[in-house]
């Protein structure tokens, strides 16, 4: 080894995943650039196509396949769940739903090209336009995926979300219990 050479060469620096995003193809796990709010929010006012995720790792939902790069732009169009993993305490729909004891369970079924369910506890009718709020998302407390081999290593996280951000056209159908 030479001396001038420096150990770490090589050796990929750890990652610091803040959020993650699962579309029908990938969970993206990475930071979403210049995010100065709550994901939330930022989903709900985001007027450009693409998200721009730095330091992201997209994991195969078909194979096992993972693939890292500094920077992804992911469509908003193909977004179907999110999930801030940094300061979750904060999230005022997580608040909402912790306070609200008429939080209804709900399971949301995706229909695309892998089909998984997610079932837990929202809002009353969250799921459904409302021309007064125009909201494109919902927040779900508690949520439970089904359909996704969640064994693997790098989709495990889904096991123990608190919460999830999903896109209301995204889902095929919803079974209400209430």
């Amino acid at each position: 080894m030479n001396e001038d050479q420096d150990p770490n060469a090589g050796v990929a620096a750890p990652v610091f995943v803040e959020d993650v995003f699962l579309t029908d193809v990938f969970l993206i796990k990475g930071r979403l650039a210049n995010k100065t709010r709550r994901l939330s929010n930022v989903l709900e006012d985001y007027e450009r196509r693409y998200l721009k995720v730095q330091d992201a790792t997209l994991v195969s939902l078909r194979t096992d396949e993972v693939i890292q790069t500094p920077v992804v732009m992911v469509s908003v169009d193909e977004l179907i769940l999110a999930h801030e993993l940094v300061d979750v305490a904060g999230d005022d729909g997580l608040r909402r739903l912790a306070d609200n004891d008429k939080s209804h369970k709900i399971r949301a079924f995706y229909n695309g090209s892998v089909q998984f369910e997610v079932g837990g506890r929202i809002e009353p009718g969250a799921y459904e336009s409302n021309a007064l709020t125009k909201r494109s998302y919902f927040i779900m407390a508690e949520p439970v995926v089904r359909g996704l081999d969640l064994n693997r290593p790098e989709l495990a996280l889904l096991k123990n979300l608190p919460y999830a951000i999903l896109k209301k056209d995204r889902m095929a159908y919803v079974y209400d219990f209430s």
